[in-house]
C-alpha cells in the first residue's frame, strides 16, 4: 500500500458541484455493481432521492464525510455515521464506502479505511460498524482490515425479484490496551 496517492478531505463544505460530484461517484460505484444502497442499473435523479438527505446529515451534523482524491479526481467516499440514539454516542456506522470502479486495486478502499479509523480515534470513539452485501465478497475485504462478523439478517436484502441476501453485521473495535493490543470486543 506504499504506493497509495490518495488525498483525503475531512467534512468539507458540501457546495452543489461537489454534491454532483458525490452523486456522480455514488452512480458510478452502483453501476458497476457496487453495494452501496441501490441496484444497477440506476440514474443520478434516484441516487439522489437518498443523497440528498445523506448530505443533509453530515451538513447540518453529526455525521462526517471522508473523501478520497486521486490527484484533482474524487474517486473514494465513506461516511461515519452518528446512530441518534444515546446510548451509542462513543460508536459510528461506516455507511456509503466506496471507491470508483476505475481507482480500484490500488489500495484506495483499504486507504480509505484506514483514515476513516484515524478519524475515529481522534474523536474519541471506541468502535465502528459496517454492514455489508452477502455474496460480493466484501465480508473478506473488511475481515482482511481487522473487522469481525457479529450477526446476519438473513436474506434482508432483496437485490431481485428471487434474490434475497444476508446483510453482514461487521464490528472494528477501537480501543487498546496498554500493550497496543486491540482489546477483544
Amino acid at each position: 500500500m506504499s504506493d497509495v496517492s490518495l488525498r483525503f478531505v475531512h467534512d468539507p463544505v458540501l457546495a452543489p458541484d461537489l454534491r454532483a460530484r458525490i452523486v456522480a461517484l455514488w452512480v458510478d460505484v452502483t453501476n458497476a455493481g457496487g453495494a452501496v444502497g441501490f441496484v444497477a442499473p440506476v440514474t443520478a435523479d434516484e441516487v439522489r432521492t437518498i443523497a440528498d438527505p445523506t448530505l443533509a446529515g453530515i451538513a447540518d451534523g453529526p455525521d462526517r464525510l471522508l473523501l478520497g482524491y486521486d490527484d484533482e479526481r474524487l474517486v473514494a467516499m465513506a461516511i461515519l455515521t452518528d446512530p441518534r440514539f444515546h446510548l451509542k454516542p462513543h460508536l459510528r456506522v461506516l455507511t456509503r464506502v466506496m471507491v470508483h470502479p476505475d481507482a480500484q486495486g490500488r489500495g484506495f478502499g483499504e486507504a480509505l479505511l484506514r483514515e476513516a479509523e484515524r478519524i475515529a480515534r481522534d474523536i474519541g470513539l471506541t468502535g465502528l460498524q459496517v454492514t455489508v452485501r452477502d455474496g460480493l465478497g466484501l465480508d473478506r475485504f473488511y475481515r482482511r482490515l481487522g473487522y469481525r462478523e457479529v450477526g446476519r439478517w438473513p436474506g434482508a436484502l432483496r437485490v431481485a425479484p428471487g434474490d434475497d441476501r444476508d446483510e453482514i453485521l461487521m464490528w472494528l473495535g477501537l480501543t487498546q490496551d496498554r500493550h497496543g493490543h486491540r482489546a477483544a470486543d
